[in-house]
């Protein structure tokens, strides 16, 4: 099983990606663990998940497919 994971902005450069794919991940909180070690640099920015296009709060179930995107916090006019 395979997820697609999004960063944006400021995560993007924290990265240094703006996609990475992450395989056996079956919760969001097991994903953010996962990237956590990947780019530990990553929990000291504020952000919101959102998975296939909806934001969510606390945890979710993942599946073959799912996107999951890492929003920092957005300014516009």
């Amino acid at each position: 099983m395979e997820v697609k994971v999004l960063f944006f902005g400021v995560l993007a450069e924290v990265t240094g990606t703006a996609v990475k794919h992450y395989s056996d991940v079956g919760l969001i909180s097991d994903l953010k663990h996962r990237i956590s070690d990947d780019f530990p640099e990553v929990v000291h920015y504020n952000f919101r998940i959102a998975l296939n296009n909806q934001i969510i709060e606390g945890d979710a179930n993942l599946k073959a497919g799912d996107e999951v995107a890492y929003l920092p916090p957005f300014a516009g006019g």
